[in-house]
């Protein structure tokens, strides 16, 4: 975890704030450990970030889900809605469509008829 405590300032916060979204430098909070969603997030995060931070984020990752489940409330409610949105184990194949012919445009067939006269 060298490499995200030495670029970046991990520790917990004291008091609740408020989120100001109008401010660009104000941190934003996930608890991956807490909220599936979340670390679905750092998983995304991993996967966007230069290697030496990728491979520190794996780690905590690999910690993560090796460590208990614990879940907050959001985090709850967010596990739920995961496990919703998960796809079938087999997809339903859809039929393929037969394509419509083109629909004749009576101006062009008027125009055809014309040239041929």
């Amino acid at each position: 975890m060298a490499e995200l405590t030495r670029r970046y300032i991990v520790m917990p916060m004291n008091t609740e704030g408020p989120f100001d979204p109008a401010d660009p430098d104000a941190p934003f909070v996930l608890k991956p450990w807490k909220d599936p969603a979340a670390l679905r997030a750092l998983e995304a995060y991993r996967d966007a970030c230069y290697p030496e931070l990728a491979q520190d984020i794996t780690a905590w990752i690999t910690a993560i889900r090796s460590g208990p489940t614990v879940r907050g409330s959001v985090g709850a409610r967010n596990e739920s809605h995961l496990a919703s949105r998960r796809p079938r184990t087999q997809p339903k194949v859809k039929a393929k469509s037969k394509a419509k012919p083109k629909a004749r445009d009576p101006k062009k067939a008027k125009r055809k008829a014309r040239k041929k006269r």
